[in-house]
């Protein structure tokens, strides 16, 4: 289900189908039942309206939901390039050997952050993250080696941004596992499917291609969602482009 809700195209298409069925069923049904006399015309057009309101209530709180968590990606992408750019400073606080040796595995250590931005492939973000956890194993024992052979304030301070580097990664990764509940996803699916029965069933003699305009209007809605939602499977994503200008930034020195 999890892998399904990463292509917003697949959630686009299933959406449209199930819907439709559904929106085609009630009409179906419909031609099998009496007419509806006033009174319960009236009290159907009612649970009908709130059907769709609490849809349309539901579906405008995943957009914000998605929205934030999007947000939520930006920022720490910001926040790890500032973090990797201040280490690269503070590393000239180590001792020489051990400062050119920080210094190098920082742009090391950046291009697999860019790298982790710009894939989609799982084989490839599985290569990603063993050479990123391998870098900062090399990292922190470089600064920890350094700290222990000259433990001063002025070390201190660069084990510290060393820890801002890592940390700053872990947010990052949480930030990229947040994504909308599933849950939320087959409550959202379930009250779709009800209101296009509901609109299949409330009329008779319906056309097929009138029942697929709620369908397509409702999977539209679903496709922005998921893309916004998805950091890998969607067009709108999350650029690095603020670990790029560092990367620019360092390349020289």
């Amino acid at each position: 289900m999890s892998r399904a809700l990463d292509s917003p195209l697949v959630v686009f298409a299933v959406a449209l189908v199930v819907q439709w069925i559904a929106a085609y069923g009630g009409d179906f049904l419909s031609r099998k039942r009496q007419p509806f006399n006033q009174d319960e015309k009236a009290d159907y057009d009612a649970v009908q309206t709130a059907t769709l309101t609490l849809l349309a209530l539901i579906i405008g709180f995943s957009f914000s939901m998605a929205v934030s968590r999007y947000d939520q990606r930006k920022n720490y992408e910001e926040a790890e390039a500032n973090a990797i750019g201040t280490e690269f400073l503070r590393a000239d606080l180590l001792p020489p050997v051990d400062a050119a040796s920080t210094r190098d595995l920082l742009i090391r250590y950046l291009d697999r952050r860019i790298a982790f931005y710009r894939t989609r492939g799982e084989h490839e973000l599985s290569t990603i993250n063993a050479d990123t956890a391998k870098l900062q194993a090399e990292l922190w024992s470089t600064v920890s080696r350094a700290s222990a052979a000259q433990s001063t304030p002025t070390v201190a301070v660069a084990v510290s941004g060393m820890n801002d580097v890592l940390n700053s990664q872990g947010y990052t990764q949480a930030a990229w596992w947040n994504r909308i509940p599933i849950a939320a996803w087959a409550m959202m699916g379930l009250i779709a499917i009800a209101a296009n029965g509901m609109i299949g069933y409330g009329e008779r003699h319906k056309g097929a291609l009138l029942l697929l305009v709620l369908p397509i209007i409702i999977s539209i809605s679903f496709l922005l969602v998921a893309d916004i939602d998805s950091p890998r499977g969607g067009i709108i994503r999350v650029l690095p482009q603020n670990l790029i200008a560092l990367s620019q930034s360092l390349s020289p020195r």
